[in-house]
């Protein structure tokens, strides 16, 4: 199917700076810096195998990483997050992470700490990161390794966390809610509450493959929870359903209206920050994978990309009359995961609804009106 987008016409260069400016400067970049991983997580949108050739050969080099980070402290960048795949596969982890610290960089890390070393342990306390984020996939050895696919790895979590946890370094804990899991979930949260000082995330939502792999986004859906379940496992959080019980209520009180101009993009994609992909593609968004979205910074600079990305992207619209009827001017759009980028995972198409998203959000928002139960 031919995309149904269009790009308006391009802005005077002084018009297109003047509106990012508005937007703010660059702050911030996710280094997503090797696609292998040591699991082989269902869920996974962007998991390769460990020993993949391929994708090792393709990694950016200490020399590509220093020159984009360069590129980056001169467009205002403070800080960056590095996160794969798992990151501490790449053997020179330690050499990337003091590249970017003694750039000036608060470093954050993302890792399922299977892999963390006495090296580590040792880096990170000479060398405190912003923030270490670890992945939790269940409490029990059966739940955790029937979501990685890997034996021994619950074994191997466990190690890693006390590691970090008895050095005293700073941790937090994240999970996704899966199919898998769903039965321990509870556990779950209890035991990260009890590990993190201030706070853990969940997300109950899962996005398909970066790759299209048709196989692994059966896998992936397969592990989706319904709508109802998703509201469950929200409600049973009490500080988050109270949050959500108020964007549904201000939701409700909008009125819905059509866009008129199809505007594709409605959120602050390019407004200071964007994603390093493991081979040098630059995107504004994680999930942002359309082919006229990236770019690749082995051959362009971070500036040239920046430029003409962000303004690519903010002057798309749409005439498809799916998305100007449904999505466009939805006043439920910020209960809904929708938007471009998942559209296109999900469709092929960035502006093209997905049911399951919507029946999500109004899911949702029918929760949030519900009246308590009287005792």
């Amino acid at each position: 199917m031919k995309d149904s987008y269009v790009v308006t016409r391009s802005l005077p260069e002084y018009e297109l700076w003047e509106k990012m400016d508005k937007a703010g400067a660059l702050a911030a970049f996710e280094y997503e810096m090797t696609e292998r991983c040591n699991f082989d997580c269902r869920h996974c949108y962007i998991n390769r195998p460990a020993g993949d050739k391929r994708a090792k050969k393709m990694e950016l080099s200490l020399d590509e990483i220093s020159r984009i980070a360069d590129e980056a402290v001169s467009l205002g960048a403070l800080w960056c997050l590095l996160t794969g795949g798992e990151p501490l596969l790449r053997k020179d982890f330690n050499d990337v992470f003091m590249l970017l610290k003694r750039k000036g960089f608060l470093v954050s890390v993302f890792t399922n700490a299977s892999l963390i070393t006495p090296d580590h342990i040792k880096l990170f306390k000479d060398f405190p990161p912003r923030d270490i984020e670890v992945s939790v996939y269940g409490v029990t050895r059966e739940t955790f390794e029937r979501v990685t696919r890997k034996k021994g790895s619950f074994a191997a979590f466990e190690k890693g966390l006390d590691m970090l946890l008895e050095a005293g370094i700073k941790v937090r804990l994240k999970a996704m809610v899966l199919r898998s899991n769903l039965g321990e979930w509870e556990p779950m949260a209890r035991f990260c509450r009890s590990k993190t000082k201030d706070y853990f995330r969940y997300d109950p939502f899962l996005h398909l493959r970066y790759d299209r792999d048709s196989l692994r986004n059966t896998w992936i859906k397969e592990e989706r929870l319904s709508a109802s379940e998703i509201v469950e496992v929200e409600k049973a959080d009490p500080e988050r359903f109270q949050a959500l019980k108020k964007e549904c209520a201000l939701a409700s009180e909008m009125e819905e209206s059509p866009s008129t101009d199809g505007k594709l993009f409605r959120c602050g994609v390019g407004g200071g920050s964007f994603v390093l992909g493991y081979d040098g593609q630059f995107r504004l968004c994680s999930a942002l994978m359309h082919p006229d979205c990236v770019s690749d910074l082995r051959k362009e600079s971070l500036l040239e990309a920046w430029k003409r990305v962000v303004h690519l992207v903010r002057a798309m619209s749409s005439r498809r009359k799916a998305f100007l009827d449904r999505c466009s001017g939805c006043s439920l759009l910020n209960v809904c995961l929708w938007c471009p980028a998942i559209a296109y995972l999900e469709t092929g198409q960035m502006d093209f609804p997905v049911d399951y998203f919507c029946e999500v959000a109004h899911a949702r928002v029918d929760a949030s009106r519900k009246p308590k139960k009287s005792a």
